[in-house]
């Protein structure tokens, strides 16, 4: 789905912890049961759709290196 059509510009927002490149970075729009995610270089292109509690569960992993170990596989 177009990111724009999940919701306005102002409701997305970009990781503090993003570089001053702005060349990789992803974006996050917190929405009524879900948060969407889209490419910061193409905030008109397409964006995924996680449940909430996904996204708490992915984003809880990383601030506890849960996902380290997968990583350096």
């Amino acid at each position: 789905m177009p990111a724009l059509s999940l919701a306005p510009e102002s409701k997305w927002t970009k990781s503090s912890y993003s570089g001053a490149e702005g060349n990789a970075c992803v974006e996050a729009a917190a929405l009524a049961c879900a948060v969407g995610v889209r490419d910061s270089k193409d905030k008109q292109g397409p964006a995924l759709v996680f449940p909430t509690s996904s996204w708490n569960t992915f984003v809880t992993s990383l601030r506890t290196d849960e996902l380290q170990d997968a990583t350096s596989v």
